[in-house]
């Protein structure tokens, strides 16, 4: 095989697209909570434990001191609520099913009032009485709850209306219908903006439309894909899978030098999966004409994953490209070369370029250094 088809070999179909929530069946989990001093506690930080698998999430409440996360794998949860650094508060045997949403509300204000009654229990004083508050309650305070209580209602029907869109759009996304799912996810980012989980979903959708699409319409879903990923990252700066897709949409909407920064970013925040964020990056580097680039880039891949074949017979094929040729006909390559290709077929001694790396070998040493199958 010639090193000029080797070289060929690497192509944009070599990115692999990380989403941020694959489809399956979910539910959501909504509440409200109150602060010690009775009033709507907002920014407090909610976290959703799942028990019967791994599985962490979390949101943080609103002015109104409602929280909502959809998204959530069916399963059981045990709900917290964090304030300052503390939890304060959890319950756990919490079921998530699909439909509406599983309400948990905490009220803090009553939590501590019940803890002020026992610790007097305790201390021989006797129990405050409990009266009908409603009974009890003057005409203001009547008028303030039932408004409380209307207000609950219409966020209860948001929340509703909201699962009822994300679910709508997981479904078209699955389906392949994309333009649908699109529709479906703004529908669900307009009733709370604040769910990362939308915003992901819903990049992922229209830079899967844009692929499928030329001309402006191409770019624009590009643009708007781009634009979406940096909403659901804005709320999970952390998330290295939405850095990695942000960065693939980067590359289809031709702004290679962010593309860059943001696939490297996204192999620090998460180092687990470096190796295939490290290869996509090579890939875009390589395609862009940078060959020292994309060496450095595929070597960086190797070393965050010692098993990724892929990453070895792409770091051979980039290196290949500065090997001499001396005047008898004879190649030189530069160091790592040939170690790259045999590292290749001893991970993968039946992969799908299994043949062009013991070629290689061959051509580059003289000698056929390893056995392969092909199937």
């Amino acid at each position: 095989m010639s090193l000029k088809m080797v070289r060929s070999a690497l192509l944009l179909s070599a990115f692999v697209l990380f989403s941020g929530v694959s489809f399956a069946q979910v539910g959501s989990i909504a509440g409200k909570v109150i602060g010690e001093d009775g009033q709507p506690l907002k920014d407090a930080l909610v976290l959703i434990e799942r028990t019967d698998v791994k599985g962490n999430y979390k949101v943080k409440t609103k002015k109104k001191g409602d929280y909502f996360h959809a998204g959530l794998p069916l399963g059981t949860y045990k709900v917290s609520v964090e304030v300052n650094g503390t939890i304060v508060d959890s319950v756990n045997g919490v079921r998530c099913g699909m439909g509406e949403p599983t309400n948990i509300d905490f009220d803090l204000a009553e939590m501590k009032r019940k803890q002020k009654a026992a610790s007097a229990a305790a201390g021989g004083a006797a129990p405050a009485a409990s009266d009908d508050q409603l009974r009890s309650m003057s005409p203001e305070e009547r008028k303030a709850y039932e408004e409380s209580l209307k207000q609950r209602q219409q966020q209860i029907s948001k929340n509703k209306e909201l699962n009822e869109s994300f679910n709508n759009a997981m479904v078209a996304k699955e389906m392949g219908d994309l333009p649908k799912a699109i529709e479906s996810f703004k529908t669900a980012a307009a009733l709370d903006p604040e769910q990362h989980v939308v915003w992901a979903n819903l990049a992922d959708v229209q830079l899967s439309l844009a692929q499928k699409s030329t001309g402006d319409a191409r770019t624009q879903l590009s643009e708007d894909a781009i634009a979406s990923y940096d909403k659901a990252i804005a709320l999970q700066p952390a998330n290295g899978a939405y850095m990695h897709n942000k960065g693939l949409a980067l590359v289809r909407a031709g702004r290679i030098e962010e593309a860059k920064t943001a696939l490297v970013k996204a192999a620090e925040l998460e180092p687990a999966n470096g190796g295939k964020y490290f290869f996509n990056l090579g890939a875009v580097l390589i395609n862009s004409g940078n060959t020292e680039g994309a060496i450095e880039a595929f070597r960086k891949a190797t070393e965050a994953d010692a098993k990724y074949a892929e990453a070895y017979f792409q770091l051979g094929t980039a290196l290949v490209g500065k090997a001499e040729m001396k005047e008898d006909g004879t190649i030189v390559p530069v160091a790592g070369t040939v170690e790259a290709f045999k590292k290749y077929v001893e991970l993968t001694p039946n992969g799908p370029n299994a043949e062009a790396a013991a070629s290689m070998i061959a051509s580059l040493t003289g000698t056929v250094a390893t056995t392969f199958t092909n199937k």
